[in-house]
């Protein structure tokens, strides 16, 4: 089946709308707060997801029954892209992790009961919600299977003991989608199962917020505690035990959707470049005519179309069920993730002492919020690990069996 690049008309006006929107009403905000929204009030994001509502961009990503624009992963590569131009331009439509992998993940696994309840309201803006899987060492982190958090039957459902931290967007959040362990011990590849607990609910708590190097996350990051949380056996999200599995229909799209928008953040950064480029005189000439400074240009430049394409591809295959998506997932995250951070980095390195100027260009902070990328959504060392051993997979020749003595 060949490969489909080719942007249908509504979705290339979606994105030229998203494109229009982010420049006249998100950047603005964007300036306004810096880009800070860890402890930004819910005002804002509700002033901005007003405006995405009367610009007809919002939830592109949400089908329509929920009251989105139903885009598939290629279509959103290129709306979200256009969203990522702003620190603030996905959570403006609703688009923004981890409420938009959360939405993916209700609308493949949850009840109906459960959509109506959860997704409805959260595709809607109504409330945000927040995704509990990471915990303190020696817990879940990189390695999902180090997972500590215990859910145990108890009369009438399931009591949830344990520790998260880092856990995006939780501080205000309306629910939580927490993995805990129904059976084996950490370690295990199997035995987790997803949970949804209420904002509220007797047991979990949010025990601090975190102080990080990204800002741009709506509530930032929290570390929640649950003690004797106890909730109904209506609340498990999938199955009992298959949380591994059922996480993975989040996982992979959702490192996707990062890769999507993170792009747009290193277009921006490439556009301050070249207009600096293009304006400031040094050395008898314009920055853009000097080879150093040519190089820099060209290497993002290439960095941004390699990473654009890599989505694309990545995006057809999941879209398509192909068997190639789990290693072509991978390959994007590892690439972009370290491509975007190189196309900051240049960016900042050719502006000088605009580039680290955080009230006069959007560089610092751009550079600020890249560089967890690498270790968001499984960090590059982890994606080469998995790389490394499909590619070898194929090829493995099977162990002798050990010399026999006589």
């Amino acid at each position: 089946m060949p490969i489909q690049f080719d942007v249908d008309p509504p979705v290339a006006r979606l994105a030229a709308a998203t494109a229009e929107f982010v420049r006249e009403v998100v950047i603005p905000a964007e300036r306004e707060c810096g880009g800070s929204v860890h402890d930004a009030p819910e005002a804002l994001r509700e002033t901005l997801q007003k405006g995405a509502r009367e610009a007809g961009v919002f939830a592109p990503h949400v089908p329509a029954r929920w009251g989105g624009h139903g885009l598939d992963l290629r279509g959103q590569a290129v709306v979200f892209e256009a969203a990522g131009y702003s620190l603030l331009g996905p959570l403006a439509l609703n688009c923004a992790a981890p409420d938009e992998g959360n939405m993916h993940l209700l609308e493949k696994v949850a009840t109906e009961e459960q959509k109506a309840r959860f997704l409805r309201p959260l595709a809607a803006g109504d409330v945000r919600s927040c995704f509990a899987m990471t915990e303190p060492a020696p817990g879940a982190g990189a390695d999902p299977r180090s997972l500590r958090t215990t859910a145990t039957r108890v009369p009438g459902g399931w009591r949830i003991d344990g520790r998260k931290w880092f856990i995006s967007g939780a501080h205000g959040a309306g629910f939580a989608i927490v993995m805990a362990r129904t059976s084996g011990s950490p370690g295990d590849p199997g035995g987790a199962t997803m949970f949804l607990v209420d904002a509220g609910t007797p047991g979990m708590r949010v025990v601090r917020d975190i102080e990080t190097l990204d800002e741009s996350i709506f509530a930032g990051h929290s570390e929640l505690a649950f003690e004797d949380c106890v909730v109904g056996e209506d609340r498990i999200l999938g199955a009992v035990d298959r949380g591994f599995e059922n996480a993975q229909v989040r996982l992979g799209p959702a490192r996707m959707t990062h890769c999507m928008r993170w792009l747009g953040a290193a277009r921006r950064a490439q556009d301050v470049a070249l207009e600096r480029a293009g304006s400031r005189t040094a050395f008898g000439s314009v920055l853009g005519d000097l080879g150093m400074v040519q190089q820099m240009l060209a290497d993002s430049e290439i960095d941004i179309e390699a990473s654009r394409a890599l989505i694309l591809r990545t995006a057809w295959e999941l879209d398509t069920g192909s068997a190639a998506a789990a290693q072509l997932t991978s390959v994007s995250k590892t690439f972009v993730a370290e491509a975007v951070n190189r196309v900051v980095d240049r960016a900042v390195q050719i502006c000088g002492a605009l580039g680290i100027s955080a009230a006069d260009a959007p560089l610092a902070r751009l550079l600020r919020e890249v560089r967890p990328f690498r270790i968001y959504d499984g960090p590059s060392e982890t994606h080469r690990f998995a790389i490394a051993r499909r590619a070898v997979k194929p090829y493995r020749q099977p162990r002798p069996e050990a010399a026999t003595g006589s």
